[in-house]
């Protein structure tokens, strides 16, 4: 998996999101508290708060046990281990490629492997592979897989190949003819 610079912004791998997402949820469970204090049915909730009722149940569960502050956000989505930063810093080491830091190969892209080896380079931290995607998503970065094509590609012996040489190998189609399902041979006559 190759990570690239392309930015985007909003919800972390697995469901799991930004600190607005995790304040729109929030309220959404305490707009649901205040109904189960109405007495509300859950299948209503789950209707109007356009959630599942499953989600409503766990909920209501949750407020039967602690109130309204069980259904309170229990801190950020994920702790970051890096300051901004460490990260504006592993940001322009990244834009400098692989080869800068020592990794000589045909591909020469970043894998998930060697920014996990890279943030422990640099600043000493250990994550995992899972860990560094996670990370990588919450900051904006994507995967991307490189087009691999040889160098001594020619456009034009493929497209000859393609139209002359490739029906004339080409096994023709079989027609349809009607076959058994059964397992036994058929007789000797």
């Amino acid at each position: 998996m190759i990570v690239a610079v392309r930015r985007h912004h909003a919800v972390c791998a697995r469901g799991r999101t930004d600190a607005g997402e995790q304040e729109k949820r929030e309220r959404l469970r305490l707009e649901a508290s205040e109904r189960f204090a109405r007495g509300d049915k859950t299948e209503a909730i789950a209707k109007d708060l356009r959630v599942t009722a499953r989600s409503v149940r766990r909920w209501r569960h949750a407020w039967g046990q602690g109130g309204a502050d069980a259904l309170r956000s229990r801190g950020p989505v994920a702790v970051e281990r890096l300051s901004p930063a460490q990260w504006a810093r592993l940001g322009r080491e990244l834009q400098r490629g692989p080869l800068v830091h020592g990794w000589h190969d045909e591909s020469q892209g970043w894998t998930l492997k060697r920014v996990k080896l890279l943030i422990g380079r640099m600043f000493h931290v250990g994550y995992t592979v899972q860990g560094v995607w996670k990370l990588l998503r919450r900051h904006g970065w994507s995967a991307q897989v490189p087009v691999r094509r040889a160098i001594e590609r020619d456009e034009d012996k493929i497209e000859v190949w393609k139209a002359e040489v490739w029906p004339q190998v080409k096994a023709p189609r079989r027609t349809w003819a009607p076959t058994s399902a059964s397992r036994t041979r058929r007789g000797r006559a």
